[in-house]
């Protein structure tokens, strides 16, 4: 543009005209825009959850304040390349799916599931996860070498204990659960046990979800040499996945302050500002 007004003498209206750009265009500026901000807070809370994926780091700075707005932060997200690779499942197709219901209040429906994993010396242990399936809430984690159908029982008890007994539990059909020691424990207790059909997780997704942040965050995440470990570092999980972990089923709040929300204060195990 320069040259055809030095060199044929023309206004730059003119020049514009004939080249079919708007004079606008012609005197735009290229502005640097400072990222920086928002590099030091993406960073910041990698550090404390490096398994977090962009909805979730978003979540977490547009409730501690941060003003951008989503298409800025991804910008950035993505030229820092922190993307998490997503695995893809083998979708097949449910002949005769089983209804998976919301529970709509505290103690309705509890889910409980095994998990294993090994020390860095290679010892296997396991963990007894049980959760609430109204608000999503951690209500137990047990880790242990061996986890009987007598310690199950132990741990429900303790848990009934601090939060009343459930009127349902959804299982699988381990050992440990189809025992006549428990299942004679739940009748006593007045509480229904829901088996899912063999092969089916997805019957019982409110727990595989569960797990599966579980896994992420604490067992692939970290190297434990010791039981003590995995304890100490489950029991920081639970009370950071309770109190501040948002839920995007919940709305993106956390499950303890969804139930407070909603008036169920009473069934609450933390104490909330």
């Amino acid at each position: 543009m320069s040259y055809a007004k030095k060199a044929f003498g023309a206004s730059e209206r003119r020049a514009c005209r004939c080249v079919g750009i708007g004079r606008a265009v012609n005197g735009y500026q290229t502005q640097l825009r400072d990222d920086s901000t928002v590099m030091d807070a993406l960073r910041s809370l990698l550090e404390a959850h490096p398994r977090a994926g962009f909805r979730k780091l978003f979540v977490r700075l547009r409730r501690a304040g941060h003003p951008r707005n989503h298409k800025r932060v991804r910008r950035v997200y993505c030229a820092m390349k922190l993307n998490l690779r997503r695995r893809l499942k083998r979708r097949r197709q449910i002949q005769t799916p089983q209804l998976l219901l919301q529970p709509i209040r505290p103690n309705q429906s509890w889910s409980a599931d095994f998990m294993s994993d090994a020390l860095s010396t290679g010892m296997s242990y396991r963990t007894f996860n049980l959760i609430d399936d109204y608000n999503r809430e951690a209500l137990r984690i047990e880790v242990d070498i061996s986890l009987t159908s007598a310690r199950v029982i132990r741990v429900l008890e303790q848990v009934v204990c601090v939060r009343g007994c459930p009127e349902r539990l959804r299982l699988d059909n381990g050992p440990e659960f189809t025992s006549g020691l428990f299942q004679a424990w739940a009748a006593e207790r007045g509480i229904r046990i829901d088996y899912i059909e063999p092969g089916k997780p997805t019957q019982n997704a409110f727990i595989e979800r569960f797990n599966g942040s579980y896994r992420a965050e604490v067992l692939d995440a970290w190297v434990f040499n010791r039981l003590d470990e995995v304890r100490d570092q489950t029991q920081r999980w639970i009370d950071e996945y309770n109190l501040d972990r948002p839920h995007e089923a919940l709305g993106n709040i956390p499950p303890i302050e969804f139930l407070h929300q909603r008036g169920h204060a009473d069934f609450s195990t933390y104490a909330w500002p």
